[in-house]
C-alpha cells in the first residue's frame, strides 16, 4: 500500500500487554491483578474522584473544548516540582510529549541512542518520523557498562540521547552527577531523561534544567499518582526548549477531567507519598521473598522503580510461571523487545497484599 509514510512500512509494532482486565465484568475485575504496565495498583486520592463529579454535575461543560492554559495546574505543578512555571508544560500524556520532541528536535536521518532495553515507544515514534535508532546495550548481566555507552555517544553522534531513569525494566537508576557529566562531556548532544518512575527512585535531574539548555526530562502522572486513564504527562526543561515546543503543541490536548483530575492528585501529594513509601516497602520484601524460597529458580534484579525485573534459567521456564500466573489472574511484562531480556518478566509491584497473593501463588506452582 503506497499511503503511509515509507518510515511505517516495516515498522516493528510496540508490542502490547495483556487487558483481560477490560474484558471482564466490574465484579471479576475485582479479582484480576494487572501488574504489567506498571500502573498503580489502588486508585488515586479521593479528592480526584470528588472534584471529577463535581465537574459532570456543571452545565455547559461537555459541549466546550478543555481550557487552553490552566494557570492553577500550572502553578501546582511548579510548586510540586520546585521549579519556575516558565520551566514546564503539560501534555495528554508523556507518549504525547515524546512525539512533539521528536518532531522539534529529531530531523529525518538524524541518529536517536537509546540506553537499552528500554521503554520501547520512544523507539517506535522516532523510527515512525524517519529517525536512524541506535541501541547502546547494558551487559548480559545487565550491569551499565559506562565506557560502552559513551563510546557508542562518540560513534554515533545522536542528535538525541534518550535514558529512562529509573531504567524500565533492568530498575537501574543513574546518579543526577553522572547525568551532569554527560551533558558536559557532550554538550552538542541532546539527553532525554524519562523520569516515569521519579516519585519511586527519589532521584531526579530537574534542577539541570536551570543550567543546560542540551536536557529535556520527562514525567507521567500515570504510575505514583495513579492517572494512568486519565493520560497526563508533563516536561521540564529551559525556558527556550518549553517555548520551542509550544510552538508545535496543540494547546487543546489535555481534556478538562484530565486538568481537573491533576489538579486534584497535586492538592493531596500526601497521599502519593504514602503510596510510594508502601510500594518501595513491599518491594523489598518480595524481593527477599523471592531470593529466599527459589533462589535456584529466579534472579530479581534490584530495582528504582514500583517494579522488578526478574530473570528465569530459560525462556520455556519463564512462560510456563508466566502462563500459571495469568491462568490465577495474574499479569506480568514479558519482556521480549529484546534478546538480553528474553529469559525476564518484569512485575509491578503494589501493596503488600497484593504481593502476598502474588507470592502464594508461585509457591503453588513451586509446590512449596
Amino acid at each position: 500500500m503506497k499511503f503511509p509514510n515509507k518510515y511505517l512500512r516495516n515498522l516493528r509494532p510496540y508490542k502490547l500487554a495483556s487487558h483481560k482486565v477490560w474484558q471482564v465484568n466490574p465484579e471479576e475485575r475485582q479479582k484480576v491483578l494487572k501488574l504489567d504496565w506498571n500502573e498503580a495498583t489502588v486508585p488515586p486520592t479521593p479528592l480526584v474522584k470528588e472534584m471529577v463529579q463535581k465537574l459532570i454535575d456543571e452545565p455547559m461543560f461537555f459541549n466546550l473544548y478543555p481550557s487552553t492554559f490552566n494557570e492553577h495546574l500550572i502553578e501546582l505543578l511548579s510548586k510540586y516540582v520546585g521549579l519556575p512555571k516558565e520551566n514546564l508544560q503539560y501534555f495528554g500524556s508523556s507518549d504525547l510529549l515524546h512525539e512533539y520532541i521528536c518532531k522539534v528536535f529529531i530531523s529525518v536521518g538524524d541518529p536517536v541512542l537509546i540506553l537499552g532495553p528500554s521503554y520501547d515507544n520512544f523507539r517506535l515514534t522516532c523510527q515512525a518520523n524517519g529517525a536512524n535508532v541506535y541501541w547502546s546495550n547494558y551487559t548480559d548481566d545487565f550491569k551499565f557498562d559506562k565506557e560502552n555507552f559513551e563510546s557508542d555517544i562518540r560513534k554515533i553522534e545522536p542528535a538525541v540521547v534518550y535514558i529512562c531513569n529509573p531504567n524500565n525494566p533492568t530498575g537501574h537508576v543513574h546518579t543526577v552527577d553522572y547525568i551532569k557529566y554527560l551533558l558536559d562531556e557532550h554538550s552538542d548532544t541532546l539527553f532525554l531523561i524519562d523520569e516515569a518512575y521519579q516519585e519511586f527512585s527519589g532521584v531526579t535531574a530537574k534542577n539541570l534544567v536551570l543550567e543546560y539548555d542540551n536536557i529535556l526530562i520527562s514525567r507521567t502522572m500515570s504510575k505514583a499518582f495513579a492517572l494512568a486513564n486519565f493520560r497526563v504527562g508533563y516536561l521540564i526543561a529551559s525556558k527556550d526548549n518549553v517555548q520551542f515546543i509550544n510552538r508545535i503543541r496543540n494547546p487543546k490536548n489535555l481534556t478538562t477531567f484530565a486538568q481537573t483530575a491533576t489538579i486534584a492528585a497535586l492538592t493531596d501529594v500526601e497521599y502519593m507519598n504514602n503510596y510510594t513509601k508502601e510500594v518501595n516497602l513491599a518491594k523489598c520484601w518480595f524481593k527477599e521473598k523471592l531470593e529466599t524460597l527459589f533462589s535456584k529458580k529466579m534472579k530479581p534484579y534490584e530495582s528504582a522503580g514500583n517494579f522488578i525485573m526478574i530473570e528465569f534459567p530459560s525462556y520455556n521456564e519463564k512462560m510456563s510461571l508466566l502462563q500459571f500466573l495469568a491462568e490465577n489472574n495474574i499479569f506480568v511484562r514479558d519482556c521480549t523487545q529484546g534478546y538480553s531480556v528474553r529469559k525476564c518478566f518484569r512485575i509491578t509491584i503494589g501493596t503488600k497484599k497484593q504481593m502476598e497473593i502474588v507470592l502464594n501463588v508461585m509457591m503453588k506452582y513451586y509446590a512449596i
